[in-house]
């Protein structure tokens, strides 16, 4: 077993926030006519959450916030960490109490442990096939709406790290941003830079040598390198010669990956890990 890193907890009141709007989701205006029509209200159980894959944990807060909104008489006992890369039929948690709050708050609980984990187990794969090279795994903002702060949080649970969080933390210019100032891939760099303050970054994006060539002289502080072959890359990482950071990004995958870090860039960004990473199968068992 993997035990994770130093990884800082998610704040509570963001975790509570989401699990409350997803109860409110699944519950509406009746509550669970299924658990509340057939099961006594003095009604209590034990059940274990299991993990039916191998795999990255990730977001087992919400199981706990998911059953202290129902009821604080379910007792939820967290056995692997966040981050912990564990073989399937392990017990994640274990959770005892009133039945039907605990079947209740069963589905929102396990909706946001799985898909967590599934982002987590991606990015730890990727991770793993480069963990002697000196390059970052990141992720994007291409996550689901109302869930980037959850999703990002997973990345980090795998041993990857976060790109910018939004549009507010960080100058990414890209070919539109290029193209709506005229072409100049320079004049887009300096006016960035006149706007911004002093203490944020400017990533330029470039998918040709001739455009990273352009763009040298005006000194960003990341490159983009948009899907540029092996060769590319290792001139594009020779050409910055350490004046900027260098990162990959377009069709990184498992069997890609090994062969783009040993390029000599410094980052590799990857979309798939927060909008395509499957959810890791785990399930509840009542004891």
């Amino acid at each position: 077993m993997i035990m994770p890193n130093s990884l800082s907890a998610l704040p509570k009141t963001l975790v509570t926030r989401a699990v409350q709007d997803a109860l409110l989701e699944d519950l509406g205006s009746t509550g669970d006519l299924t658990s509340d029509s057939m099961i006594p209200e003095e009604a209590t159980l034990i059940a274990s959450v299991v993990n039916r894959q191998p795999g990255c944990i990730a977001g087992t807060d919400f199981i706990r916030a998911a059953m202290a909104e129902l009821s604080h008489d379910v007792r939820v006992e967290i056995h692997q960490k966040d981050g912990s890369v564990i073989p399937a039929g392990t017990t994640i948690a274990t959770l005892s109490g009133p039945a039907r709050s605990i079947l209740s708050g069963e589905r929102v609980g396990l909706n946001f442990l799985t898909h967590l984990s599934g982002i987590a187990t991606a990015t730890r794969e990727i991770v793993d096939l480069i963990d002697d090279l000196p390059v970052r795994v990141t992720c994007t903002r291409k996550t689901t709406p109302g869930l980037r702060a959850f999703e990002k949080f997973a990345v980090r649970a795998g041993g990857g790290h976060n790109h910018r969080f939004g549009l507010y933390d960080g100058v990414m210019l890209k070919d539109n941003h290029i193209a709506a100032v005229g072409g100049d891939i320079g004049t887009a760099i300096d006016q960035a830079r006149a706007h911004i303050g002093h203490m944020v970054k400017i990533e330029v994006e470039v998918d040709t040598l001739d455009q990273l060539e352009k763009a040298l002289p005006h000194a960003p502080d990341i490159f983009l390198l948009d899907n540029m072959s092996l060769d590319q890359l290792v001139t594009a990482v020779r050409m910055i010669d350490g004046r900027a950071i260098a990162e990959a990004s377009g069709g990184i995958t498992s069997k890609t990956a090994r062969a783009i870090a040993e390029t000599g860039v410094d980052v590799m960004s990857l979309g798939w890990l927060t909008h395509s990473a499957p959810s890791l199968d785990i399930g509840l068992d009542i004891l």
